[in-house]
């Protein structure tokens, strides 16, 4: 664990179930204790940075302490607190052991965003190895999971003093529209999305409010290898406008939180009323877009 001087309270000892009467219609993140996975780069940066704007204390959970740590500078500059945990959340035990010393450091927990993830693109029979179908299980959909089962026993405390936790995983809008060439980054993320529902529905009553959001392409690390652009439908928004979205929408309390591009919700529409109607507008495309994204690995 690297960090700050001393692991401290939490700023949340004065909240109240008055509190919870006062914002039931929105979530209140303003000095919340939070864990973010994947914290250095790309999307879990950016909604880090939007956290720290709101003065909370932040565990930043990542491979690479560098990164880790100039994000947890960004984060103290904003006035927000921060700490680093490195791990790889692939191994064994490590999703669990960032969660204990996420609570040992912040007092407690009162929010959680599972926004690790990787990819490796291609035709499954050809392009994408066997390793990478495990990595990309565990990190996307296994990791997560795990590390929400660790934080929930802490996550129900904080539900029931204020009223005001939470769980935010990032998925992605192949998770709605099943892209070719990303068939198991699409299975993963859509594990997610449903993971999430289904414990959103599970946690009713408990002060935890559960959301997943639906990033369509966007300015990060994790897009540097693809070459898809706009004439593919994988047009790339900036991500801090993303991530600011994302967070405004958590706040709002919203469970399904899209940010992908009108043309994209558009497809995501089509897919639910017509599938094969989306099948045949990908169909053209294939050759180039196995192309572009052949080399997409961010593992």
């Amino acid at each position: 664990m690297e960090g700050e001087e001393q692991p401290g309270q939490g700023q949340d000892d004065t909240a109240s179930g008055e509190e919870s009467q006062v914002n039931a219609s929105r979530l209140d993140l303003h000095a919340r204790r939070g864990l973010v996975t994947g914290a250095g780069s790309g999307i879990g940066r950016a909604i880090t940075l939007e956290l720290a704007d709101r003065t909370c204390s932040l565990v930043l959970v990542g491979r690479r302490a560098g990164p880790l740590e100039e994000v947890a500078d960004l984060v103290r500059e904003q006035g927000g607190r921060a700490w680093v945990v490195t791990a790889d959340l692939t191994s064994e035990g490590e999703p669990e052991r960032a969660v204990a010393e996420s609570v040992q450091a912040l007092a407690g927990l009162d929010l959680l965003v599972n926004n690790a993830g990787n990819v490796r693109a291609g035709a499954l029979d050809e392009d994408i190895d066997v390793p990478d179908i495990y990595a990309m299980v565990r990190l996307n959909l296994l990791a997560p999971i795990l590390a929400t089962r660790a934080a929930l026993p802490h996550l129900r405390e904080a539900g029931t003093a204020h009223g005001q936790a939470a769980v935010l995983g990032i998925a992605s809008g192949a998770a709605l529209v099943g892209v070719p060439y990303y068939s198991v980054y699409a299975a993963t993320k859509a594990g997610l999305a449903r993971f999430d529902e289904a414990l959103r529905r599970e946690l009713t009553g408990t002060g935890i409010h559960v959301a997943t959001s639906y990033p369509g392409a966007t300015e990060t690390h994790m897009m540097v290898s693809s070459q898809a652009g706009a004439d593919l439908g994988f047009e790339r928004r900036p991500v801090d406008e993303v991530a600011s979205e994302i967070v405004a929408a958590l706040e709002a309390r919203e469970a399904d939180i899209n940010t992908q591009r009108p043309e994209r919700r558009e497809l995501q529409e089509l897919n639910i009323t017509d599938p094969p109607a989306v099948d045949a507008r990908l169909a053209p495309t294939l050759g180039a877009l196995r192309e572009a994204v052949r080399n997409h690995r961010s593992i």
